[in-house]
């Protein structure tokens, strides 16, 4: 089954009080976790930089039968339907197999 990246900045223009942020990374996370109790092969987790800190941005990866499959999955994303983040989406192609 294809391979889809999606990855992800929070918004220059966003400066959201912590508890706002946190409600929606929550909301985020239990998406995910609906998402893999469903059967869907997803990971999400957040890039850091040579000293653990957070604030290079977000990855995702989503198997799904299609490009328009993972992108209607992904647009229900509550970081994506908050507009907090700026982010794309990549079909992944391995050429080792």
């Amino acid at each position: 089954m294809p391979i889809f990246i999606k990855t992800e900045t929070f918004k220059k223009d966003f400066r959201p009080d912590n508890l706002i942020k946190r409600n929606i990374i929550h909301d985020h996370i239990n998406w995910v976790k609906k998402l893999k109790n469903k059967g869907v092969n997803i990971k999400s987790g957040f890039l850091t930089d040579s000293l653990e800190r957070p604030g290079g941005g977000g990855l995702l990866i989503i198997e799904c039968n299609s490009f328009r499959e993972a992108e209607d999955i992904l647009k229900s994303d509550p970081m994506i339907k908050n507009g907090i983040v700026d982010w794309r989406i990549n079909q992944w192609i391995d050429v080792i197999d």
